[in-house]
């Protein structure tokens, strides 16, 4: 077969593989590739469909579960305002559910109760639950459980 179809037959997988990012039609137009590169070296066309079938194989049982496996590994560290999820803060302003002002590692930040019916005094150490644009959803560290 001309190595021109296999490069076709790769890009066809390629696009395939755009659609459905299942991981398989990429790897699938890698071993089309490989039998394309077999092809142009002037070999015929059973050491093109022994290359295409090795190439297959090795990609589909082997590169594809470590893939999938690295994929669905949570990141190990969290940046931006993810990292700040979960910290302690102390309050230098008065925290009630509109407005009040702490300091997270070293920042302030505006803040506001995850309880709208708390006031939280300064000096008083929160948890940051979450962040919300700019600021900092916390609740009181010694109503936590």
């Amino acid at each position: 077969m001309p190595w021109f179809v296999w490069l076709l037959a790769a890009g066809v997988l390629g696009v395939a593989e755009f659609f459905t990012l299942t991981l398989v039609f990429g790897l699938l137009a890698g071993a089309a590739l490989v039998a394309a590169v077999v092809s142009g070296v002037g070999i015929g066309l059973i050491g093109q469909l022994l290359a295409l079938g090795g190439a297959a194989a090795a990609g589909l049982l082997v590169v594809r579960p470590i893939a999938l496996r690295q994929i669905e590994q949570a990141p190990l560290t969290r940046d931006g305002t993810d990292a700040l999820v979960g910290r302690r803060a102390e309050v230098l302003k008065e925290v009630t559910a509109t407005r009040g002002l702490i300091k997270i590692s070293g920042e302030e930040w505006s803040a506001r109760t995850l309880d709208e019916s708390q006031v939280i005094p300064v000096g008083a150490f929160v948890d940051v639950m979450e962040i919300d644009g700019a600021t900092a959803v916390v609740y009181p560290r010694e109503l936590l459980p």
